[in-house]
This record gives structure tokens, C-alpha cells and sequence, in this order.
């Protein structure tokens, strides 16, 4: 079966709106791109209970469901970076500096040097405070950055596993699409995905859902949803009723869907494709 995806976003400058976040639409965009749905995301601030106890719960999800989740945010090496020691307390295992870590983020180091003119002084506070950036829960496997080789980490539990990568958008997203694509590429999903719905005006979504629950029941694979809008500028208040799924599935199931709709006295309004 397909693994469920979530998403983790941690950091108070989301939660304060300091900065807004752009993982959430950004990982949905990665994981439409290959044929995958986001089950579920989480928003936490940078407390380290909390973020413990978020965390255990994805690596529970992963032990017994195979789901796969990725956490953004707080693995840096400064007073306000948790997520590794809450990743290694959740886990109930050690922190310990991984040598794969080790040997990229020194290669950052020499890359920093050449590029000020300056020799590398390895023991130097800094570059040696640097090194805490590769001090992971023991047994993780890194996360390759291509934007600045600080590697990110992944924990397996069970079947599934939680994945740690930074804050910031421009190392970030190449290091999701480099794990979906290196750990997940067997789960993509090469037909895709269609969605089609009509407008429905002038009904209650409990009149609608024996219909509904008809259409799911009879056309397995396919997934019936309802939006409603209560203030819409053009339509007012309505429920966009629709399908989605494979192609033929989808195809299939539509006009049972609208002939289910007839029975009703309805106004139905444009129709959509996705």
C-alpha cells in the first residue's frame, strides 16, 4: 500500500506570523508532481515538550502505519534548534555525531575558507561549534543539501520514517524531492490523477451524502468530496460537489454521480475539470 505522508513545520516565526509558511503548499506541489496525496500536517512552536511529543507521534505513525513524514525547521545548532535532541528523545536513543555529517559539513568549512583567502582552522570555536549541525539521534542516515552540504537526517521506524531538513526553503525543497525520489520512487504513481465536480445550489450536504456514500461504495478507488461556500461572489452559497482518482475510474463514476444529482431538485451550476 501506499505510505500516508505528513508534514511537520516547526518554528514560533510561523506560529507568531513573523514569517509565513511556504512549506506546507510547497511539499503538496512535490508530492502532486508525483502522483502522491498529503495525508495530514502539524504546526508546532519551537518548545522542546512539545516538539518531543509531535515527533513521537509521527515516529509511532511510522512504526505502525508506515506513514513517512518530514519536519522542517530547528535543526541547526543555535539555543532556539530542538528538533535533534527532541528527534533523539522521542526516540529514546543518543545523540551522537554522525562521521558522513562530520566529513561534509568540514568539507563546508574548507569551501568557506578558500572562498574568504583565509587557511582553515578546524579547531577554531566556531568551526568546531559548526560540527553540532551533524550531531544526530544515533542510527539516522543523512539527508544530502546541495545548497550548502549541511546534511539533514532520517530516522527509520518500522516500514516508514521521519525526516528532518531545515527551515530554509532553498535547502529544503531540493532535499524533500531528493528523498521522494531516492526512498518513495517505487509508491509514485505514473497514471494520473483526475478531478471532476459541479457546482450544486440550493441543497444541505446531509441531503447529499447517501449519494455520496453510493458513489464511493460503488466505484472502488475513487473519492467523492464535498465543498461547501457559504459567501461565494459569484455563486453565493453552494457545495462543489465532486470525484477524483484515476482516469477511468473517474470517468466512470462522474455520471453516476450528476444522474444521482437529477433525482434531486437541484439547480446545478458549471462543471469543473482538474
Amino acid at each position: 500500500m501506499t505510505p500516508q505522508f505528513g508534514l511537520i513545520v516547526i518554528g514560533d516565526e510561523i506560529l507568531s506570523g513573523k514569517r509565513t509558511d511556504k512549506h506546507l503548499p510547497k511539499f503538496i506541489e512535490l508530492l502532486a508532481e508525483r502522483g502522491l496525496p498529503l495525508a495530514y500536517a502539524e504546526y508546532v512552536g519551537d518548545d522542546p515538550a512539545r516538539i518531543t511529543a509531535t515527533l513521537a507521534r509521527a515516529f509511532a505513525a511510522a512504526r505502525e502505519s508506515g506513514d513517512v513524514v518530514f519536519s522542517t525547521g530547528g535543526i541547526g545548532a543555535t539555543p532556539d534548534d530542538h528538533t535533534r535532541q527532541c528527534a533523539a528523545a522521542a526516540l529514546g536513543v543518543e545523540l551522537a555525531l554522525h562521521p558522513q555529517a562530520k566529513a561534509l559539513i568540514e568539507e563546508r568549512m574548507r569551501d568557506i575558507a578558500k572562498e574568504q583567502g583565509v587557511a582553515l582552522e578546524p579547531d577554531r570555536h566556531d568551526n568546531l561549534h559548526r560540527l553540532n549541525m551533524g550531531v544526530f539521534p544515533v542510527g539516522a542516515e543523512i539527508i544530502p543539501n546541495p545548497y550548502n552540504k549541511i546534511p539533514g537526517f532520517r530516522c527509520q521506524a518500522g516500514l516508514g520514517a521521519v525526516h528532518f531538513v531545515p527551515g530554509f526553503p532553498v535547502m529544503a525543497w531540493p532535499m524533500m524531492a531528493w528523498v521522494l525520489d531516492h526512498h518513495y520512487g517505487a509508491w509514485h504513481r505514473s497514471a494520473p490523477v483526475l478531478e471532476k465536480s459541479v457546482i450544486v445550489m440550493g441543497s444541505m450536504e446531509a441531503a447529499l451524502t447517501p449519494l455520496m456514500l453510493e458513489i464511493e461504495a460503488t466505484h472502488p478507488g475513487v473519492k467523492v468530496f464535498s465543498l461547501p461556500s457559504v459567501d461565494h461572489p459569484q455563486f453565493g452559497r453552494h457545495i462543489e460537489l465532486g470525484v477524483k482518482g484515476a482516469i477511468d475510474a473517474v470517468n466512470q463514476a462522474y455520471p453516476a454521480l450528476l444522474a444521482g444529482l437529477h433525482q434531486f431538485d437541484l439547480k446545478l451550476g458549471p462543471e469543473l475539470v482538474r
